[in-house]
């Protein structure tokens, strides 16, 4: 199996799929991460043995979306939290770069068959 198809990733490999790397010093910033998981309950690492974080794909999904919208909508943590409550976690995937593909497709598939019911009761 290759490292990319693990279940869980730990805090480094998570840091380096977000691209949280400090300017300054060239190293990553996982505790950017550990900041994140105390603000948002929803992020929920496993902790095995010796206290080390792992993050499934679920959650660094969820990650992605918080990066996306505090870094490139310029929103705040409260903005962030009080956004994702309330739109259940939907984004533009179109200008959001860091989100799964396949929401795009099942997005284009569903204006695609309303469009043809469209013009079919019309």
């Amino acid at each position: 199996m290759e490292q990319n198809d693990k279940t869980y990733k730990t805090i480094g490999e998570v840091a380096r799929i977000l691209k949280l790397i400090n300017k300054k010093t060239g190293k990553l910033s996982t505790h950017t991460l550990r900041f994140w998981e105390k603000n948002f309950i929803e992020i929920k690492p496993k902790i095995f043995a010796g206290n080390r974080r792992y993050y499934d794909l679920k959650t660094i999904e969820f990650l992605k979306k918080i990066q996306y919208l505090l870094k490139n909508k310029g929103m705040t943590i409260n903005g962030v939290k009080k956004f994702l409550k309330y739109n259940n976690s939907e984004l533009d995937d179109v200008n959001n770069k860091t989100i799964n593909v396949k929401n795009l497709k099942k997005k284009i598939n569903k204006i695609s068959e309303l469009t043809k019911s469209l013009k079919n009761n019309g």
